[in-house]
């Protein structure tokens, strides 16, 4: 009997103790991407610049943007960005949300209006910390583009799975929008 009672309670003691080990030793980074209209490179940075993964993805035109770019780091919690008037053309303007913060790293949204109208809106910086990041942020962040520019408001709708990305995208969105007076 004690020997029974001895081993459920080991058995116990090391379940506890394998489901509460971190494996994950990176530190919280977020990465910049520069992308054409709704695809583009990602490139993202590892915590100890030993490794870096990078995924592309292009919009239905099959048009791609090979130059992207990376950041490292994280951001204060008051990372805000100004906006930028980068315009190809003169009616044409481009504007950068503030970047807000969320359990899992700063989102920033960057917006194209031309004519009183969004006509591209861009992700500079999502969570890529480690896998899961990347496979959730690689799905939803077209998702919420496509979504903000059919919309022409910040109100759109979440992506399932992705619930922080998508509130600190929706945060960001209605400040770009802000800036740029819409």
């Amino acid at each position: 009997m004690r020997r029974i009672t001895l081993w459920i309670a080991s058995t116990a003691t090391m379940l506890v103790l394998l489901f509460s080990y971190h494996t994950s030793t990176s530190s919280g980074t977020t990465t910049s991407i520069s992308s054409p209209v709704n695809g583009g490179a990602v490139a993202a940075a590892g915590g100890t610049g030993s490794s870096s993964g990078s995924s592309s993805s292009s919009d239905s035109s099959g048009s791609s943007d090979s130059s992207g770019s990376s950041s490292s780091g994280t951001s204060g919690s008051s990372g805000s960005s100004g906006s930028s008037s980068n315009g190809s053309s003169s009616s044409s303007s481009t504007v950068t949300g503030d970047a807000v913060s969320t359990r899992y790293g700063d989102v920033q949204v960057q917006i194209t209006v031309a004519g009183g109208k969004v006509t591209a809106a861009t992700v500079t910086q999502v969570p890529w910390r480690d896998h899961k990041d990347q496979e959730i942020n690689s799905y939803a962040v077209p998702i919420l583009n496509d979504e903000a520019v059919a919309a022409q408001s910040s109100s759109i709708d979440m992506v399932s799975g992705a619930t922080f990305t998508s509130e600190g995208y929706i945060q960001s969105l209605q400040s770009a929008l802000d800036q740029a007076g819409l």
